[in-house]
């Protein structure tokens, strides 16, 4: 986990979604230790309190449980309750927003496609082949 803090958030809140973030992206499993309170603390320059309340919260949500003096450890099943809940609030939240500039942008599926898998868009040809065409104007 690296350092960098914005100021949109509480700590104890990006350090929850970061932990979050290594559920989804598998680095960290179902029956994995969290890392210590007080080695997180120290690696992150935080106080233990800040981390402990963000640990607190994925206890809450019910991705991790403490297992008193061994730690904590994520759950079986965490990475499918966030994946349900993450889906879930993209579609309503972020989605519109997202549709909403490509409805804008006038992007076609196919453009959109191209794009995620790294392929340069007809659209943007036809744009550079219709520039060129244009006579310079003087």
């Amino acid at each position: 986990m690296d350092s960098e803090w914005n100021d949109s958030q509480p700590i104890y809140r990006q350090l929850r979604d970061r932990v979050v973030a290594m559920i989804l992206d598998g680095l960290l499993n179902e029956g994995d230790p969290l890392p210590s309170v007080r080695n997180v603390a120290a690696d992150l320059r935080v106080n233990p309190l800040t981390v402990l309340k963000g640990y607190q919260q994925l206890v809450d949500d019910g991705l991790v449980e403490s297992k008193r003096g061994r730690g904590m450890f994520i759950n079986a099943g965490a990475r499918n309750l966030l994946l349900q809940g993450e889906r879930q609030k993209f579609l309503a939240e972020e989605w519109p927003r997202v549709y909403a500039n490509i409805q804008r942008l006038g992007l076609t599926p196919e453009e959109l496609l191209e794009a995620a898998n790294g392929k340069p868009s007809n659209a943007q040809d036809k744009d550079k082949d219709k520039n060129e065409d244009e006579e310079p104007k003087s």
